[in-house]
């Protein structure tokens, strides 16, 4: 079992920027890779960004490339956040897909990944 927890997530105004935190624990030798989604209310968990847990190889959305940038420091991947605005809000989640990934293949879909954080809110104020 892979255990998540995010954190982060706070009201930041426009044009501003954050750092959201999720820390893995439990076996992370089985991770092959950590995934950003964010979900708004009524819509479903759309992807974001993820990378890959031995290389740290990064997958974007196109729409947030420029903007978002993820990493990794031992067993916490970390989301750099800038230019945020207010349909940026969201609850942001990280997940961790432990099943065995092909090359370079982008794991997109939340039934892609095996474990979820509990997610951290994220508040954009105009």
């Amino acid at each position: 079992q892979v255990q998540l927890a995010e954190s982060g997530g706070r009201l930041v105004q426009a044009g501003g920027s954050l750092r959201l935190s999720c820390a893995a624990s439990g076996r992370i030798d089985t991770i092959q890779r950590v995934g950003w989604f964010r979900q708004v209310p009524g819509k479903d968990r759309e992807f974001v960004v993820s990378i890959s847990w031995a290389v740290s190889r990064e997958s974007y959305e196109d729409s947030v490339i420029g903007r978002l940038t993820i990493s990794r420091d031992n067993a916490t991947v970390y989301l750099q956040m800038s230019s945020l605005k207010p349909e940026h809000a969201a609850v942001y989640y990280c997940a961790a897909r432990s099943r065995p990934t092909m090359g370079s293949f982008v794991y997109r879909s939340p039934h892609d990944y095996d474990f979820w954080g509990q997610g951290t809110q994220v508040t954009v104020s105009s």
